[in-house]
């Protein structure tokens, strides 16, 4: 029979909705169910394309006899991380303080006032390199339970105190000036990984937001360095096996510092964020491999992740069928020298082994290799090489697919909307646009209350009762302006002004400034959790600065502007010490830094060609982080528009700061020459 999880919505819980396990969801319930017999709780943690997640599950939540010791000595609980960051945060926070290290399937033992008193990530079936079983570990709580309880709940209620102890000490402190951002730059070339690209040793993640700050802090600067640093990386990374060659993409991680074998799950986030960045790369660049990185990225967001409902689901699964039966993780995008020949024939087959760098010996397991570009593409013949990847694409659609997590999570939309809308506009693809156009009509329709407030998930058009944290307001708001800019239609800054108003009202501390990842009427876990460095995506402290400033640049909003100011004070403290973890932030920075920049272009109308071309020029030579507003010259949705004449009949655009407007211009190339002198 099924188990609670039968009725959740998260892909992660129903794939557990028929282990012989008596799972609960997260919920007061379930707590009250372990008071009642008196139990202490094991909380389990993952999310669906987690590859550990998915091996602990087989060895043991399967497993009937440790699902029936689990059933007589624990109430367990099962949540899905990328549902409940909040849970998420506040018990790995724990994980980390104890441990030193963290990581999936989180296991985590409670009392059944929720407080934490033994941790670890993933237990084995059996003893192995002097790890004990799960098994083991449960018996052992178990013993712990029932001989010396009042000690466990001493331990307990110290570990909480302690997390208490750990908020974040924020005073309003001034943002980072020029001393601040230059230091950060300089603790960032001293990690760079000069020969490889990137950061750090493996395993070896994609940089997405420092990616991000060094390529603004170019715009603004001029400073090569930090230009080499960004297109080095989206260099290698994109020659590498940790992108898909073949249906463009980017996998979580490489396991190496080459970039050749990557952990194989594809992340939304992950590519909503690349896309973008290479995107930027091409408008700073003209590199023709960022134009190609940018548009194959958005098309496989596009084509793989896109719902029936038009939003974006989360992830596709590290693992798939081999065609075996048996579920291997990478199988679905390896290759052997043999396997290419059968399909290509034997001459294209070896120039495929030459150009995708496949070997005998194979890149991956078992003589595969994960395909990359280890050589100039120059050296190949262009027309061949389309044709081969045409022709292996198609042949490896008829794989077993990884499974996909069909989740909607608004955060990651947020960043995709932002993403797709940008990258139609600059490449003059409008099918990108109108779906980023889609997505956030989902958001709107599905997601948001009609007192603003956000969902933060669905799935199949129904939302989860999980309310939004700080990064679902943030990232979407963010995603809503960058729509506002690129089709000149207001609504979306008017969405973007109604969810920052939350961001005010219920996540920011009013005396200090300081964000929270909840809202303060949120559920109250053993603590608030609050976490300004970036993860894998922007931290939502962050991102909403970065909301906060471009609605401020739209509007001539002082208060949004003042909030974005007062948040980024801990990125001065930060930014100098530990850049990498905190890249939005310094992103965010650069444009503080930098003064705000409008444009404001009118016309007749957007659909008038003469207007349409000052629009795009706007788009394109306007640096990170400025704002373009467009619209008719009598149009009332845009503040920035407003009393910013035709001249002589003409479309004209406007440079402005702090909505005091330069002399305007009617010639798309003068408007680009004034944009790009600055």
């Amino acid at each position: 029979m099924p188990n609670r999880l039968a009725h959740e919505t998260s892909p992660y819980l129903l794939q557990h909705a028929e282990n012989p396990v008596d799972w609960w969801p997260w919920s007061g319930e379930a707590f009250e169910e372990a008071r009642r017999r008196e139990v202490p709780v094991l909380l389990s943690v993952g999310y669906s394309s987690c590859h550990w997640c998915h091996v602990m599950a087989s060895e043991s939540f399967e497993d009937e006899a440790v699902a029936a010791y689990l059933n007589d000595h624990f109430v367990s609980v099962k949540v899905d991380r990328e549902e409940r960051p909040d849970v998420d945060a506040v018990y790995m926070e724990a994980v980390q303080a104890a441990t030193g290290q963290g990581g999936w399937p989180m296991t985590v033992f409670l009392t059944p006032d929720a407080e934490p008193f033994y941790f670890g990530t993933y237990f084995p079936p059996a003893p192995r390199h002097g790890m004990p079983s799960f098994r083991q570990v449960l018996e052992g709580v178990r013993q712990a339970w029932a001989d010396r309880r009042e000690e466990v709940g001493e331990v307990a209620g110290k570990i909480v105190r302690d997390l208490a102890q750990r908020e974040i000490s924020h005073q309003g402190d001034e943002p980072p000036g020029e001393q601040e951002l230059a230091q950060a730059l300089l603790g960032l070339t001293r990690e760079y990984d000069s020969q490889r690209g990137g950061f750090g040793g493996a395993p070896k993640f994609p940089p997405s937001m420092v990616l991000e700050y060094l390529l603004r802090h170019h715009a603004r600067t001029g400073a090569e360095g930090a230009l080499q640093m960004a297109q080095d990386t989206c260099e290698r990374m994109a020659r590498g096996g940790i992108y898909d060659q073949l249906g463009g993409g980017f996998a979580r991680y490489s396991v190496d510092r080459d970039w050749i074998v990557p952990h194989f799950e594809k992340m939304l986030y992950d590519n909503a964020l690349l896309c973008r960045v290479y995107a930027h790369l091409w408008r700073a660049t003209g590199s023709d491999l960022a134009r190609r990185v940018a548009l194959e990225t958005a098309d496989f967001l596009v084509r793989e992740l896109r719902t029936r409902e038009g939003g974006f689901a989360s992830a596709l699964d590290a693992d798939s069928d081999d065609g075996s039966g048996r579920h291997v993780e990478g199988a679905y995008y390896v290759w052997t020298p043999e396997q290419l020949r059968s399909v290509l024939g034997d001459e294209d087959g070896d120039l495929a082994v030459q150009y995708f760098g496949v070997t005998e010996e194979g890149t991956f397991e078992h003589g595969q290799s994960v395909l990359q570009l280890p050589q100039s593409e120059g050296v190949f013949d262009a027309e061949k090489v389309a044709s081969v990847r045409d022709r292996l694409l198609t042949e490896r659609s008829g794989r077993p697919a990884p499974g996909r997590d069909d989740k909607v999570v608004a955060a990651w939309n947020g960043l995709t909307i932002a993403a797709l809308a940008e990258t139609g506009a600059y490449f003059g693809r409008p099918d990108l646009v109108e779906a980023a156009l889609g997505a956030a009509d989902l958001l709107v329709r599905v997601h948001l209350d009609e007192h603003g407030r956000l969902a933060r998930t669905s799935k199949d058009g129904r939302t989860g009762a999980n309310a939004g944290v700080l990064e679902d307001y943030a990232d979407v708001a963010e995603g809503f302006l960058a729509l506002a800019s690129v089709t000149g239609e207001g609504v979306w800054l008017d969405f973007a002004g109604l969810l920052l108003d939350h961001v005010l009202a219920r996540f920011t501390d009013p005396d200090s400034g300081a964000l929270y990842d909840t809202a303060s009427d949120a559920e109250q876990l053993i603590r608030r959790p609050q976490d300004p460095t970036d993860n894998a995506t922007p931290s939502g402290w962050t991102a909403a600065a970065g909301a906060l400033l471009g609605h401020a640049a739209h509007t001539g909003s002082e208060a949004h502007r003042t909030a974005a100011e007062r948040a980024l004070g801990v990125v001065r403290t930060l930014g100098p010490r530990v850049p990498r973890f905190i890249g939005w932030g310094l992103a965010v920075a650069e444009a503080l830094l930098d003064g705000p920049r409008e444009v404001a272009v009118v016309g007749p109308s957007l659909t008038d060609e003469r207007t349409t071309a000052l629009h795009r020029t706007a788009l394109l030579a306007t640096a990170p982080g400025a704002v373009v507003a467009a619209g008719a010259a009598d149009s009332d949705e845009f503040p920035l528009l407003a009393d910013r004449p035709l001249v002589g009949g003409e479309p004209a655009a406007y440079i402005c700061r702090n909505f005091t407007c330069d002399a305007p211009t009617t010639d798309p190339e003068r408007l680009g020459a004034a944009l790009n002198a600055r």
